[in-house]
């Protein structure tokens, strides 16, 4: 269609070079839908009221001189003069008449879109200003958007408000405080066909992660219904992520799901109202499974790819899935503005420096940390008493806040996702926020003193009272990196993007422990014979765990398998040493219907654990879905930088069992590039170097156990703990036989224990013999880099 007048372009004529003329958003919307249909995004058809027919409007009204007067003398600080002048500006716009040519060419074009959808067709109306959607800023959410709009009437009424609302509070305010002028920006309308998300689901979707500012992933959010609430935070979303590298050499796997509440969506109205939209609950049977299936998360990865590499940039998306026709769709495009504009190599680091008393968790926004009096905000005409410096605590928040969160410590909310208005607001302010915790409201008292933290991982937490805390900045620029690798120990993976941005070779221990304790909670064993749980309460708990899975082994499988993903996706295409579970029987036990699979041991530490579990019947089944994870992550997810590594492997013939079970269970040392390490941690493996050498391409010595065995110190009693020590003459002997074992047998060597992050002269002995990498907590990483690297330079190396 381009049958176009004076006022209205349509989006096959528009280009990302008309923002003057359209604004940002119905600028790339008709760069999308000219540029990229050929490759199968897809974006609804429909046209632009230029922001020409806005100015034509305001000079046929002579409305200008009016308008100068509300907004000349505007005091930004003061926000009751603010709402007030915005109101009269917004009352003068609304009350300027459509010209009847404009009125004409607008609901010409409305039917033209008729043709082409049906007589019944529905359009959102969205506001386009000339300055929005720039690449360093986004006027997210200043204007306004109307949806399900129905007939020439009611478009032509949703325009004149659209109009009207580029002189919101918000948006008055946004302006000043980025320096634009009011009178030189335009406001271009919007119309297009509704996707029918209301029988489906939509949400909003970044081509990097929001919180780290990791780029290699596309980070995908969305719920029940239309679109606006994820966007304002009304809803706590379903999260997705997909690993662009991989996913670009054609696997096709979502690398992490985070299930969200969902505890309502929007539809449209029934007709029982005037509004022409409404919110309603969502059932439990549509809180408990996500509001979109893994093909549509991966056609959404596949939209956000080809959308960033069109535009050359890091990319804000907005979807919506059509209930009537099940296509996807892309309703909006813009320049990420936060963590896509980052620049410098400064690592700045927070850290708690106190233990405290977690009063609210939710979603944290940043990793930053601040304190303050906490502000309990629960209706909009309360805005004027917070005070700056002060923690913002509400239900949730809208464009009209902004003024207020722009002079917070942080930001705490009830509701929302970490795309939602206060989570993108906070990132561009640089404020730590807490989203989503959905008591906050009621648990935080004004007054109170908190300390809000985001430096923890994917979970933030508010803490009662005032916390000590510090900062580390780092130039990574000036920094050089060691001949000796310098790896990471982790566990956990909310924190894996984060950490992938210190100075490393790739992970030397990522522990398999944690995520099974964490975000499984249940032993496999459980999992596969739930017959044998001889209690009532657990055995209920297992099927809540399990509830929208196939099977409860799939349960397993999966979530295991994107932890680990997740990890060896963050430093790809480093290495990643993955090491198969080494619970204890104790801790084991302690999983969910851990205690009917395991028995009592006297000294668990040198008990029923590592590799000796994986072949023996009472684990074996268990370690095969170890297995299937693990083989999920290589050949699904294409994650082939991921290392397997079998600890606390007693004897030759053990390793050759472990090894064959493994085999047979898909993960064949040597096929396609899977290399398999073997913990050194009991003498043994370093009196036999040699032989196990000819089974594994690789050994990590773990020195908190070599120490234990070596010095036969149990580092669990009370009684001859303080006899542990790592830097004992015979532990050091142990470590440097091991060390020239691996090097005489052409074997990866590598150290990840505690000892090089605890004491620094075991960092020092460790590059002295030559050792190949040493894996290192991430808070002692900088430290234990530089000095090795003056170390190497004193030995010449």
């Amino acid at each position: 269609m381009s049958t176009s007048s004076q006022y209205i372009r349509w989006f096959n004529e528009l280009t990302i070079n008309d923002i003057p003329l359209v604004g940002g958003k119905n600028a790339s919307l008709g760069e999308m839908y000219r540029q990229l249909a050929g490759q199968g995004v897809i974006v609804p058809n429909g046209f632009a009221i230029t922001a020409e027919g806005y100015r034509y409007m305001l000079d046929q009204a002579s409305a200008w001189n009016d308008l100068h007067a509300f907004l000349d003398e505007v005091d930004e600080s003061d926000v009751g003069d603010l709402a007030r002048r915005a109101q009269q500006a917004r009352d003068l716009v609304y009350a300027a008449p459509l010209p009847d040519d404009l009125q004409q060419q607008i609901l010409a074009a409305f039917e033209q879109l008729q043709q082409q959808y049906g007589d019944d067709l529905t359009v959102a109306v969205r506001s386009s200003a000339t300055a929005e959607d720039l690449p360093t800023a986004s006027f997210a959410g200043q204007q306004d958007t109307y949806l399900n709009i129905r007939g020439g009437h009611a478009l032509l009424d949703a325009c004149k408000r659209c109009f009207a609302s580029l002189f919101t509070d918000r948006a008055i305010h946004y302006r000043l405080d980025q320096g634009f002028d009011h009178f030189k920006i335009g406001l271009s309308i919007g119309v297009m066909k509704m996707v029918r998300s209301d029988l489906a689901a939509s949400g909003v979707m970044f081509s990097l992660d929001t919180e780290s500012g990791f780029k290699d992933a596309v980070f995908i959010t969305g719920a029940y219904g239309l679109g606006e609430n994820v966007v304002q935070g009304a809803v706590d979303p379903d999260e997705f992520y997909v690993h662009k590298p991989t996913f670009a050499q054609g696997y096709r796997s979502v690398l992490r799901r985070v299930l969200g509440a969902k505890k309502i969506k929007m539809v449209y109205s029934d007709g029982r109202t005037r509004e022409p939209i409404r919110n309603i609950a969502t059932s439990n049977e549509e809180r408990s499974r996500f509001c979109i299936e893994d093909d549509d998360v991966l056609t959404l990865a596949d939209y956000a790819l080809k959308i960033e590499q069109h535009y050359g940039r890091p990319m804000d998306m907005e979807w919506a899935k059509d209930g009537l026709d099940g296509k996807l769709y892309i309703v909006q495009a813009r320049p990420e503005t936060v963590a896509s504009q980052l620049v410098g190599h400064v690592l700045e680091q927070y850290q708690l420096n106190q233990a405290g008393e977690v009063i609210v968790k939710g979603h944290a926004t940043g990793s930053k940390i601040a304190a303050g009096s906490a502000r309990v905000i629960d209706n909009v005409a309360k805005l004027a008493t917070f005070k700056p410096g002060e923690v913002l605590v509400a239900d949730m928040t809208t464009p009209d806040w902004e003024p207020v969160m722009k002079t917070a410590a942080a930001i705490v909310t009830n509701r929302g996702g970490r795309t939602c208005h206060a989570a993108i607001i906070a990132r561009e302010l640089g404020v730590p926020a807490v989203i989503g915790c959905d008591n906050a409201t009621a648990l935080l008292e004004t007054g109170m003193e908190v300390t809000v933290s985001c430096a923890e991982g994917d979970m933030g937490k508010v803490y009662r009272g005032r916390l000590g805390f510090s900062v580390q900045r780092t130039d990574l620029a000036q920094m050089q990196r060691p001949k000796t690798k310098i790896m990471l120990n982790l566990g956990n993976p909310e924190l894996a993007f984060k950490h992938s941005f210190l100075p490393n070779d790739g992970v030397g221990l990522a522990r398999m422990e944690f995520i099974i304790s964490e975000y499984i909670k249940a032993h496999p064993m459980a999992l596969i014979h739930p017959e044998k749980v001889e209690d009532a309460e657990a055995l209920q708990q297992l099927q809540a765990l399990t509830q929208g899975y196939d099977k409860p082994e799939e349960y397993f499988i999966q979530r295991l398998a994107e932890g680990v993903g997740t990890i060896a996706a963050a430093f790809y295409p480093k290495p990643v040493v993955v090491r198969m579970s080494d619970f204890k029987t104790n801790e084991y036990a302690t999983l969910l219907g851990g205690r009917w699979f395991e028995r009592d041991e006297a000294n668990p530490m040198i008990g029923f654990r590592g590799a000796s579990r994986y072949v023996h019947p009472a684990y074996a089944e268990g370690f095969a879905l170890e297995c299937a994870a693990m083989l999920r992550v290589r050949e699904r997810m294409g994650l082939k930088n991921m290392i397997l590594m079998i600890p606390f492997c007693r004897r030759v013939e053990e390793a050759q069992k472990v090894l064959a079970y493994m085999a047979a269970c898909g993960l064949q040392r040597g096929e396609d590039g899977l290399e398999i390490y073997v913990m050194c941690e009991i003498p043994n493996n370093v009196i036999q170097i040699d032989a196990f050498a000819e089974l594994f391409d690789g050994f990590s010595i773990g020195s908190n156990d070599l120490t234990q065995l070596t010095l036969g110190v149990d580092r669990d009693s009370e009684i001859v703990a303080n006899d542990f020590d790592e830097r004992d003459p015979g532990v050091k002997q142990m470590i440097r036989m091991a060390v020239e074992g691996c090097r005489r047998n052409g074997k990866h060597s590598g150290l990840c224990g505690q000892a090089p992050s605890d004491y620094p002269e075991m960092a020092e002995y460790l590059v002295e013999i030559g050792i190949d990498s040493m894996s290192l907590n991430p808070d002692t990483v900088l430290q234990t880099t530089r000095r090795i690297l003056d170390l190497e330079q004193r030995l010449g190396r």
